[in-house]
C-alpha cells in the first residue's frame, strides 16, 4: 500500500471515481486526458485496480475498480445511477486540442468548445464509463475584475 504522504498545512482536494473496468480506464484516462502515471496498486490477479493515482500538473484523481469494500458501497457509477451528481472540472489551456484528443480516445463529445460568457472556454465529454468530465480555461480563485 501506498505509504503516507508527509503531513502539510494546506488540505488537498482530489476526487475519486469508480469503475466497472478501472485498469482499462486507469489507461485510457492518460491516453484521452493526458493524465500522468502516479500509483497503481492491483489485486495479486491483476484484474481489479485496488487504487489508483493519475497526476496533471500538480493536481490529482484517484481511481479505483467497483467493488463490494466500504468505500465502493457508499459511492455509485453513472451507470447504476442512470447518470452522475458531480463532475471533475480540469482548469487548462488548449481546449480545442484537448478536446480533439479526447474524441480521438472515443470520449462522447457533450458540448464542443464554447466559448462562455464569463471568459472561459470549456468543453464537456464523457468517458466510456460515463463520467462527465469539464474542461475550461476559468481558473477558480484567479483575481476577477
Amino acid at each position: 500500500m501506498p505509504s503516507p504522504a508527509p503531513s502539510s498545512p494546506e488540505p488537498m482536494i482530489c476526487i475519486s471515481l469508480r469503475y466497472a473496468d478501472a485498469p482499462r480506464m486507469y489507461d485510457w484516462l492518460i491516453e484521452a486526458f493526458g493524465f500522468e502515471k502516479h500509483a497503481a496498486y492491483y489485486s495479486e490477479e491483476g484484474k481489479t485496480l485496488l487504487h489508483g493515482e493519475l497526476r496533471m500538473g500538480g493536481s490529482y484523481i484517484m481511481l479505483g475498480s467497483s467493488e463490494g469494500n466500504e468505500f465502493g458501497k457508499l459511492v455509485s457509477r453513472p451507470a447504476e445511477l442512470g447518470g452522475t451528481t458531480a463532475s471533475p472540472y480540469i482548469a487548462t489551456d488548449d481546449i480545442d486540442a484537448r478536446c480533439e484528443r479526447a474524441r480521438k480516445a472515443g470520449a462522447e463529445i457533450c458540448m464542443e468548445p464554447t466559448d462562455q460568457p464569463y471568459g472561459s472556454r470549456d468543453f464537456i465529454c464523457k468517458d466510456p464509463e460515463g463520467h462527465v468530465w469539464c474542461f475550461g480555461t476559468y481558473r477558480p480563485g484567479a483575481p476577477t475584475s
